[in-house]
């Protein structure tokens, strides 16, 4: 969708009143006739646990910027992990038209498609700057919707946690062979390589991965990183915190609609929860950036010991990464066709991020 378009629609939803013909859906109320929009009722089922309020705040800022732009006509109410339905089966949820939209990230499913990684992180692949530039004007957006098609829904981007932290470790690994036998819990294509690497790699929603830890029924845990990390209490059951998480450089949420649902809406509604994924997808990035610069603070005075991945543990997972990435091109035409244009996007834009940021971080990053 090109910018220009993209922003006429969305003015037009935030101030256009306009008379429908109909609108008929199980959830709403009122013909659409006359001078004002029908009331319409939605349930959004997340991924995450309330207690955790910069990620299930991404998805309260949708339901909140479609309630205010909408006068109250439309009404989202947002529902923790497992109130509905767990926390790892939103998709099949949305699809199924259990609930009509969801919050998640896409890479919870990539056993369901494995091209569905793309629109959360790829293992040593785009920041969250380069994912919104891939997303909003390098074609990310429409590649999706193709790939969501096939299970009856259409996505925005509607949250970014930015780069990630590397994980919580009860022992030091230095090495590759450090990992081998590690019980670690990291979903999705970073999964895929850390299991090539040797680790046996399991799957948790962000509401056990303490008690896993804890317990010692898993060795190691990701999540995000130092604010939610810290609410999540894993600097009390793991001392080693490494970096960087190689494995979600910009890791993007997503809000699912069911596409039933969708077209039955009116533009201006459809408009609205546009913009208000747009709102939520960048806020969750300033936000984290913001929190994360203080919580880490705190884990370090805490006694949290701060250490970053070897470069041969960086390499041999590089490495691994593109390699998968090239089977599972040789094995999926979609995947395939998502990767070519998803890598030479990434390659280009990394070359002039080199050229701005990166020389500028190098420098001004490392002065007192």
């Amino acid at each position: 969708m090109k910018r220009r378009h993209f922003l006429s629609n969305t003015a037009l939803g935030a101030t256009t009143a306009t008379v429908l013909s109909s609108c008929q859906t199980q959830s709403t109320q009122g013909n659409g006739t006359g001078d004002s929009l029908p009331n319409v009722r939605w349930k959004m089922q997340t991924s995450w646990p309330k207690s955790l309020d910069t990620i299930f705040g991404g998805a309260q800022t949708v339901c909140d910027r479609v309630k205010a732009m909408s006068g109250g006509k439309f009404v989202i109410t947002p529902y923790a992990a497992g109130e509905i339905v767990p926390g790892l089966e939103v998709l099949d949820a949305v699809q199924q038209g259990t609930v009509q939209c969801g919050h998640s990230p896409s890479y919870y499913y990539v056993g369901k498609n494995p091209a569905l990684g793309f629109g959360t992180a790829m293992p040593f692949g785009l920041t969250a700057q380069q994912q919104n530039a891939w997303f909003y004007h390098g074609g990310g957006l429409e590649t999706m919707h193709k790939i969501y098609a096939d299970f009856n829904i259409i996505s925005f981007p509607a949250g970014n946690t930015g780069a990630q932290m590397g994980g919580w470790f009860k022992r030091q690994v230095q090495s590759v062979n450090d990992l081998k036998g590690l019980k670690m819990r990291i979903p999705g294509l970073g999964g895929e390589v850390m299991t090539r690497l040797g680790v046996n790699v399991q799957v948790l929603p962000g509401g056990e991965v303490f008690l896993a830890l804890d317990t010692g029924a898993i060795d190691a845990a990701e999540w995000v990183g130092p604010y939610d990390d810290e609410k999540l209490g894993l600097n009390k059951a793991a001392d080693y915190y490494y970096y960087p998480g190689w494995w979600e450089p910009g890791a993007t949420l997503d809000l699912q609609i069911n596409r039933s649902a969708w077209d039955k809406l009116p533009q201006e509604y459809q408009a609205m929860l546009q913009a208000a994924a747009m709102e939520a997808n960048l806020n969750m990035l300033s936000q984290y950036d913001a929190q994360n610069r203080v919580a880490l603070q705190s884990l370090l005075q805490g006694g949290t010991q701060l250490i970053p991945y070897s470069q041969e543990i960086l390499t041999a997972a590089q490495t691994i990464a593109f390699d998968l990435y090239e089977e599972n091109s040789s094995k999926d035409a979609t995947f395939k066709e998502v990767y070519e244009s998803w890598n030479k996007f990434r390659q280009e834009v990394s070359q002039w991020n080199k050229i701005n940021e990166l020389s500028y971080a190098n420098f001004a990053f490392n002065q007192k």
